[in-house]
Formats: structure tokens, C-alpha cells, sequence
């Protein structure tokens, strides 16, 4: 069934195939990044604006992708791109490499919306500052090896690139998961010094935690997998507390859900600090950024004050191994952060963030109407401003729950949607934007009804 939408798609995106095939020629695979491809061919975009995107082909789409849901206030603000020419105009360059004061100004606003963060460091992307993050919490407390929850995913690093989406019938008990590789190049030191944990299962955690005590340095963990399936708030209670018992840190990945749940991340709704917790999308406005932020006495072992210069000729290095090296030469970028102060501003003010879920929660609530009407079994699951579809009745509670979903049903429409101009990579999530509109929205729930119809029709 699904290359009849295959044939559909291709028809109305004939100049993005022509364009992906040259890219082929001089990228491996046509793509920068691995996520930004889909059979046949990805969709190459042209223009955007608000809550639309324009292809190659002229085609129009109400954007639900949204940067993967960095593009929280939509394509092209007004605010954003306004901050963004007052900085380069007003300060005369793009970047001083020095300090500067949007770093000290959007560190504040971040330690004042995050209730866990007393002191911020800028890296260049949520990669970045969750890799950042595991290695502070390791020589914070000297233990060796991390602890991740099996379905969720990090970045594309080598101690973190395990267990993300595996294959169910390697990964072992439920209760007590493998470890397992999502790439080739991954030494099998990450493997041996990464546990894997079950999200929403906190008696299976805690065993497996209390089983690794003295070496594991940290969890991390998305608060919601995916940014779409919610913990338990028992369990992240429970997390806390023996995390808090057996020495070892709780960074909380936010990099989905800052800013998107609500200002203060998912740390605000659970009402639990963790220890360490890592930013970026949202927080850039558009500009690629990440940030780690945490506990006072944590974060000061990055200073370098005290400590020696492994970078500069001929300087005392002789106190090296006591400090935290972290550097880049693009950290704490002031057009970056004047992006992505002004995005903040744009939420801050009010009923903009209220409205915004209200929008969501509308669309949720009229998509699953619509497919109950029609006999599917569906469920919206998400929080804040981002959920996903998933054709199922059972109740979904971390990544091997996924399974009993219907994905070859939810790819044939999520293809049917987008000849019909509604734009996500198929079987994504969904985010939302302060720029869509009721209309953009009706027009949704309409091109669902559409699709619904379209391939049910042949089935």
C-alpha cells in the first residue's frame, strides 16, 4: 500500500528528487545529517515563513517538524530576526572571541526559569552539552562509567549512541536491558561502561542501579523519552531519591523539552532538581547552541582560575589534571544568544506559552476524535507543545510499549499528509509553534480526514 503513496509523493516532489540526487553526488547519502532522510527521498525546502514551508517544487506545507522542535515561535519572527541584526549591527562583528554580556545576561535568565541551575556554561549543541554533562558529573564524583534509560537518545556519540532504538529481540529482558550498539565504530568500552536502565520502571532501576553503585558516575536521562512519552512522576521521584543514596548524579537531557513544557522545562512540572541538566534547540531561536547548567559546586569545577593552560605555549600547566578542560571557540556565540534571549522574551510574555498548549491540547484532542470516528485505534501522547500519533490502545510507557503500535499504517498516512501539505518526517513527533493558527490547525484536522479516507479506501 504504501508505494501507491510513494507514487503520489513522488509526483509532487519531482524537483527534490532531482536536487537529492545531486547532493548524493557530493554528500554521502545526500544529507548532513543522518535524521534529515526519509524514503525515497527527503524533501528539499526552499523558503519558509511562520508555520509554512516551500520546496523546491513550489509545494506549501503547514510545518510540524519545526527544526525538530527548535523553531518554537516559527520560521523567520519578527523578534528573533530583529535581535539578531541589532547585534551584528550594534556590536560590528558577529562574534568577539571574548566574554561578553548576552552570555552573562541569558545565563541568568536560564538559572532564573530552571529551579536545578545555579551557573551556566554555552557549548554548540544539545550534543555537545549532554556530552559535556556526562564528562563533569565523571570527574565531579571519579566514578567510570554511566547509566542511560534504553530508548532514549543523547546525540550521536559514542557513550551515548547505545540502546536508542534497538532491535527488541537482542535487547534482553525488559527488566534487566543489553547494551546495544546503534552504530558501527563504537568501541566495545562504551559498551562495557554504560548501563542500560528501563524508563518507567523504577524497581528495575533501582536494583540495576544499587547492582553498579560504585562506578556509575550519572544518569542521564530524558525527563520525557522522545520528547513525547512522559516519566511517571513516582518514578522520577524515586529516581531522585536513590540517586541521591548512592552517590550519583541525575543530569536531566532538556534538550527536547526546554522551554516546550513549560519556561522552566520538565523540571518545573515534576518539581524535582537534578542535579546537572543540558539545553539547547529552543534556547538558540534558530542558531545552533547548547548549554549545561546545575549545581554550584558543580559546575565551579570547570573554572579555570587556579588551574593550569594545556592550550597556550610555555604556560604553567603543572596543576592540569586538578581543573575541567572545556572550551570551543564558538561557546556562548552573541548572535546565538541574542536569537535566543529574544525567543525567551516572545514566551514570556503574557498568555503567549498558555495559548500554546492551549493550541496543542485542541489539536490533540480533535485528532484522536477524528480517528475514533473512523474506528483506529489512537492515541495522542505527549506534554506541553509536542506529541505524537501513535496507533495503538495500549498504553504507552517507554520504547518497547511502542511496539504494539501500528507504524506501517501511520506511514502511509503521515505520506498521504504530506502530498496533502502537512509536513513532519514520517512517524515523528509533532510540534507546535506559537505561529500556527486556528486555521493552520483546521486545515490539519482536515488533511488527516483526507488521508484517513485515502488509505483506508485501498485497504
Amino acid at each position: 500500500m504504501i508505494n501507491e503513496e510513494f507514487k503520489l509523493y513522488e509526483k509532487k516532489t519531482g524537483n527534490s528528487r532531482k536536487m537529492y540526487e545531486k547532493a548524493c553526488e557530493v554528500i554521502p547519502g545526500g544529507v548532513s545529517a543522518n535524521i534529515k532522510y526519509f524514503e525515497p527521498h527527503p524533501i528539499v525546502m526552499k523558503k519558509a515563513g511562520k508555520s509554512k514551508l516551500y520546496d523546491v517544487d513550489g509545494n506549501e506545507y503547514v510545518d510540524y517538524l519545526l527544526c525538530y522542535g527548535a523553531m518554537i515561535l516559527g520560521h523567520g519572527h519578527t523578534s528573533v530576526v530583529e535581535a539578531v541584526n541589532k547585534q551584528l549591527q550594534v556590536n560590528g562583528t558577529a562574534i568577539f572571541g571574548t566574554p561578553h554580556i548576552n552570555e552573562t545576561t541569558m545565563a541568568k535568565k536560564i538559572i532564573e526559569l530552571f529551579s536545578g541551575i545555579e551557573m551556566v556554561r554555552f557549548t554548540n549543541s544539545g550534543t555537545e552539552a549532554t556530552l559535556f554533562a556526562i564528562r563533569m558529573a565523571m570527574a565531579y564524583n571519579g566514578k567510570s562509567k554511566i547509566a542511560k534509560f534504553e530508548g532514549h537518545y543523547h546525540g550521536g556519540y559514542d557513550q551515548v549512541l547505545l540502546s536508542v532504538h534497538p532491535d527488541i529481540q537482542k535487547a534482553g529482558d525488559a527488566k534487566e536491558p543489553k547494551t546495544i550498539k546503534e552504530s558501527r565504530g563504537i568501541s566495545d568500552y562504551y559498551v562495557n561502561n554504560t548501563v542500560i536502565l528501563p524508563f518507567n520502571d523504577i524497581e528495575s532501576t533501582k536494583k540495576i542501579l544499587k547492582k553498579h553503585a560504585d562506578d556509575i558516575s550519572a544518569v542521564i536521562m530524558e525527563p520525557v523519552q522522545s520528547g513525547f512519552i512522559p516519566a511517571d512522576l513516582e518514578f522520577m521521584q524515586e529516581l531522585r531519591k536513590v540517586t541521591e543514596e548512592l552517590d550519583i548524579l541525575l543530569i536531566y537531557d532538556e534538550v527536547k523539552t526546554g522551554f516546550r513544557l513549560t519556561l522552566g522545562g520538565a523540571q518545573d512540572i515534576y518539581g524535582i532538581k537534578p542535579d546537572l541538566t543540558s539545553l539547547g534547540k529552543v534556547l538558540g531561536g534558530g542558531f545552533p547552541v547548547g548549554a549545561v547548567g546545575g549545581k554550584k559546586e558543580i559546575l565551579e569545577i570547570v573554572s579555570p582560575t587556579g588551574y593550569g593552560d594545556i592550550l597556550t605555549p610555555s604556560a604553567s600547566n603543572d596543576d592540569k589534571s586538578l581543573g575541567l578542560f572545556h572550551s570551543g571557540t564558538y561557546n556562548g556565540h552573541p548572535t546565538v544568544l541574542a536569537a535566543g534571549l529574544a525567543t525567551i522574551n516572545e514566551l514570556e510574555k503574557d498568555n503567549v506559552m498558555n495559548s500554546l498548549i492551549e493550541n496543542t491540547n485542541y489539536l490533540r484532542e480533535k485528532l484522536e476524535g477524528l480517528y475514533k470516528s473512523y474506528n483506529i485505534p489512537m492515541q495522542t501522547v505527549g506534554m506541553g507543545s509536542i506529541f505524537n500519533i501513535v496507533l495503538t490502545d495500549k498504553k504507552i510507557k517507554n520504547y518497547r510499549d511502542m511496539n504494539s503500535a501500528d507504524s506501517k499504517l501511520r506511514k502511509e498516512i503521515d505520506y498521504a499528509l504530506l502530498e496533502l501539505g502537512v509536513y513532519s518526517k514520517p512517524l515523528n513527533r509533532y510540534s507546535m509553534s506559537t505561529a500556527h493558527t486556528i486555521d493552520d490547525i483546521n486545515f490539519t484536522i482536515n488533511a488527516h480526514e483526507k488521508a484517513i479516507k485515502r488509505v483506508m479506501g485501498r485497504r
